[in-house]
């Protein structure tokens, strides 16, 4: 049962924007704080955003603060990660999560969405 399911994704070039987002499980929705990740080549996953249950609280990374913008809406059942001047160092497989676990990562991560910024 897919719980987090990515879309929006894609190609694009230096300086554009994309929105990603992700339809969650219904329940997962309404107990759960959400967050997105990427990963590029060759590198570990990165932690880039946070939003709390209630969405007072967002949190990101120092490489996309400024740039990115997470957010959610209740009625969708839908998280959602704004991206805005994008480089080439942000092509990435990219992953909602839900569910932040007692190590710090999250119990829940969709299968990913992979996008490509080209100079």
């Amino acid at each position: 049962q897919v719980q987090l399911l990515e879309s929006g994704g894609g190609s694009v070039q230096t300086g554009g924007s994309l929105k990603l987002s992700c339809a969650s499980d219904s329940y997962l929705f309404s107990v759960c704080a959400k967050a997105w990740y990427r990963q590029a080549p060759g590198k570990e996953r990165e932690l880039i955003a946070t939003i709390t249950l209630n969405s007072d609280t967002t949190t990101y990374a120092e490489s996309v603060t400024g740039r990115f913008t997470i957010s959610q809406d209740k009625n969708k059942k839908s998280s959602y990660l704004q991206m805005n001047r994008l480089s080439t160092e942000d092509t990435a497989t990219y992953y909602c999560a839900a569910c932040r676990d007692s190590s710090g990562g999250h119990q829940f991560v969709g299968q990913g969405i992979q996008v490509t910024v080209s100079s």
